[in-house]
Order: C-alpha cells, then sequence, then structure tokens
C-alpha cells in the first residue's frame, strides 16, 4: 500500500516547504512563481494566497529585528537611503533609510532601516535617537553622503562621533556641474586625494585641485572649501581600513543587491510587505558575515577598541 512521506497525514505543507518559500521569496522570486515552482516539485496545487501566508510568518520575526538590542559600540556606521516602488495611493517609489555597522573586531551587520515617502533629516534623526535607546552608545565614525543636516542630526546622538562625506557621491556632484569635456581631467585629479599616504598630502592634492578648477567652476570649489573638514576624516584611522571609510560603497553593495531582488516584484503592494521583505534580506545579510571580518579591520582590531572608553 502507497504511502506518501513528502508530507506527514492532515498536514498541508511542512516546515521543509515553509523554508523552501521563504528561501525563494527572498531571493525575489514573486508569489506566483513560487507556487508554480511548489506545484511542480510537490505535485498539489499551491495558490500564490497560500505562499504569500506562508512568507508571513517571517513578520513577527522581522518585528522582533526591529526591536531586538543592539551592540554597545561599532567602529563605524553607514547611512544611506535607497528608493524602491510601492503602492499606497499612487504607484510611487518611497525611500528605504539603511544603516550598516562595523564593529570594533571587523564583524558587519545591518544595524536597522526603516521605509517612508521621501528620504528628510527627520526621520534620519528620529532613527539615530532609536539607535541609543536600544543600546548603542558610541560610535566612533558616521559616513554618508551630503544630505543636508546629517552631521547635526549625528552628533544630537552622537556628540563625539566624527564625521566622513562619501567621497564618491562628492565626485558625483562635481561631475554634474562640469561640463562633459572636463570632467575624465578633473575627476582623475580628485581622485588623488584618497590614495595619499598621510593626511598632510591629501590636503595639498585638494588644494591644488582648487588652484586648478576654482576660476572655472568657482561654485564647486567654494562648496568643496565649505565641507572640506568632512572630505579627509578617514586619514584619521589606520592605513588598512581607510580604503573602507572614505565612501559608502559597502552600504550601497546592499542597496544595489536589494534592488536586484525587488526588480521582478514591480512594485510591493503594502508597506508590511515591502517591510518584511527588506528584513528577510537584512537578516539574511548579518547571518551571512555574522563571523567574517571585513577587510583590513582584522589587522587593527586593537587599535579600533581603543577609541572608545
Amino acid at each position: 500500500e502507497f504511502h506518501q512521506h513528502t508530507m506527514p497525514d492532515y498536514k498541508r505543507h511542512t516546515d521543509v516547504l515553509e523554508q523552501t518559500v521563504i528561501k525563494l521569496y527572498s531571493k525575489g522570486v514573486t508569489t506566483r512563481e513560487i507556487a508554480d515552482l511548489i506545484e511542480k516539485m510537490y505535485g498539489g496545487y499551491y495558490s500564490p494566497a497560500m505562499v504569500s501566508n506562508i512568507s508571513k510568518e517571517m513578520i513577527p520575526k522581522v518585528e522582533a529585528y526591529h526591536q531586538r538590542h543592539l551592540s554597545d559600540k561599532f567602529f563605524c556606521v553607514y547611512l544611506d537611503a535607497t528608493y524602491i516602488p510601492l503602492k499606497r495611493v499612487t504607484h510611487e517609489r518611497e525611500a528605504v533609510y539603511i544603516a550598516i555597522g562595523i564593529k570594533p573586531n571587523g564583524h558587519k551587520e545591518v544595524i536597522d532601516y526603516c521605509i517612508a515617502p521621501t528620504e528628510n533629516i527627520e526621520i534620519w534623526s528620529e532613527m539615530l535617537k532609536g539607535f541609543k535607546r536600544r543600546g548603542l552608545e558610541q560610535v566612533e565614525l558616521f559616513l554618508s553622503d551630503g544630505v543636508v543636516g546629517m552631521k547635526e542630526a549625528i552628533c544630537q546622538s552622537y556628540p563625539k562621533a566624527h564625521f566622513q562625506r562619501c567621497l564618491v557621491h562628492v565626485m558625483r556632484n562635481i561631475s554634474a556641474k562640469m561640463r562633459v569635456d572636463d570632467r575624465k581631467k578633473a575627476l582623475d585629479e580628485f581622485k588623488q586625494i584618497h590614495t595619499q599616504s598621510n593626511k598632510e598630502m591629501a590636503v595639498q592634492v585638494l588644494h591644488e585641485f582648487y588652484q586648478n578648477w576654482e576660476k572655472a567652476y568657482k561654485n564647486v570649489v567654494r562648496d568643496l572649501r565649505q565641507v572640506e573638514p568632512d572630505l579627509l576624516t578617514f586619514y584619521n584611522y589606520p592605513p588598512a581600513i581607510r580604503a573602507s571609510i572614505y565612501s559608502t560603497n559597502m552600504i550601497e553593495s546592499f542597496n544595489n543587491r536589494l534592488k536586484r531582488k525587488t526588480k521582478p516584484k514591480t512594485e510591493f503592494p503594502t508597506e508590511q510587505s515591502l517591510d518584511t521583505f527588506i528584513g528577510v534580506q537584512a537578516m539574511d545579510y548579518n547571518d551571512r558575515y555574522f563571523n567574517r571580518i571585513h577587510k583590513g579591520f582584522g589587522q587593527v582590531r586593537d587599535t579600533l577598541e581603543s577609541y572608545f572608553d
């Protein structure tokens, strides 16, 4: 007499099936595509709604992720926002605020994220205050792009922290304000700023850039002079980690991965569905890098610990 062993009697689905659905969901596969795959694998009909209900079992885990107690210190924290389509009244891209940190031991994690219609400094400020309430007491260095008011918002919650403006974003701004014929030469010169052996030499390169381009692009040079203290902060730290802390490239790689996985979905029907999807990505990222040491940080672990009380 035949007995099927794929699923126990009277049970709609197994833990293995749930894990399969959640894994496919986290890869960006749509609920309808998952339903078709499960039907082919198990020989029974699974509606997109049933698959969606299984994925909703991640909601309590995502809520717990948002409320978890944080580590008391991170050496550096990267702040950046990306945009993902979300259906509210209309079909619009909404801002996802993301913070990724690296601890003094070199371990990195997605600290948290939040969703809002647009990027503004008030939400960043509330997010930082939330980190403090949840146990993150000390951060040595914050990295971000040129969001107006970011440095002041950081200072409110972490007055002892230092700030590094992302040099890649700075170069993008320079490029956008220059004539096409001048862009390559100017950017090649500006890139030399983050390849020097010490801060004094970097300052010299930066000032030479001012002299070379101030006549043709007065406003560009004026803007750079205003933020000069935030351009070279990374030189205050060991050479082994400087390549990781002069830009927000690390968090942008996470954002790009997120966008690739959300692309097949076209849009998310609710904020909760988007929140759950990003939460799955964040937790997967944290599990994957839990015991990995970010490049260069292992060599200077003791030095980085010395920056904290």
